[in-house]
């Protein structure tokens, strides 16, 4: 009877990095999806946010950080930046359909993340004070995407925030804004991959430094 309970929980959720994360099949996922449809990319998980989450564990966060999450979907980045780091996360997305999946990927967690609904050419300088390090995977998938984006970092840079970390598999679109970051805002631009728990592969745009790396 507990061979199957597993195999069963194997299909429905799975670890990754300290992390539980509630797979699409998950009963309170599938519930979640007949009342709140995303409507811009936000119905899965995205591979990119491994790339961060594996780079963080090398690098290691200051205890209580204040981190932002853009297009954070259902939130696992900022998820596992509140449970390995104590980090205060806020998780800002444009469709609101995401925030439910959000909240039931924290509870799982025993973890409280607070959200904003944005778009990223509405997130001012004064809304990005305060933050430590902003992150974002898979965030700039159409050539539209360009322009707030990048202008959403430099904001960022002239905010005040220590670090920014932006993955991608390397799409046109986020090429263009790591040529752009390496070239006016002292970015630099890595390849990374993770092979376990989630075989992941892309780019990370790193811009500045968190002060004091801490690993939890």
């Amino acid at each position: 009877m507990g061979k199957k309970k597993d195999k069963s929980e194997k299909k429905t959720q799975h670890e990754a990095y300290g992390v539980t994360v509630l797979r699409a099949a998950h009963p309170e996922i599938r519930g979640l999806k007949r009342d709140h449809e995303p409507e811009i990319h936000g119905d899965k998980l995205w591979n990119s946010s491994y790339l961060i989450m594996d780079y963080l564990q090398h690098q290691g966060m200051p205890p209580e950080s204040h981190v932002l999450e853009v297009g954070c979907g259902w939130g696992l980045l900022g998820i596992y930046c509140a449970k390995q780091f104590g980090a205060e996360v806020t998780g800002v997305d444009a469709d609101p359909n995401v925030f439910p999946y959000l909240h039931a990927q924290a509870e799982a967690n025993q973890v409280v993340i607070k959200t904003r609904k944005s778009r990223f050419e509405s997130l001012r300088r004064g809304h990005l004070e305060g933050y430590d390090l902003m992150v974002g995977g898979d965030i700039c998938f159409w050539d539209e995407l360009i322009d707030p984006v990048y202008k959403l970092a430099r904001r960022a840079v002239k905010a005040g925030v220590d670090q920014i970390i932006i993955a991608d598999p390397g799409r046109p679109p986020f090429d263009t804004v790591c040529e752009m970051a390496v070239k006016k805002l002292g970015g630099e631009v890595i390849q990374w991959e993770v092979k376990s728990p989630t075989k992941a592969k892309g780019w990370l745009l790193i811009i500045g430094g968190l002060p004091t790396m801490t690993l939890a």
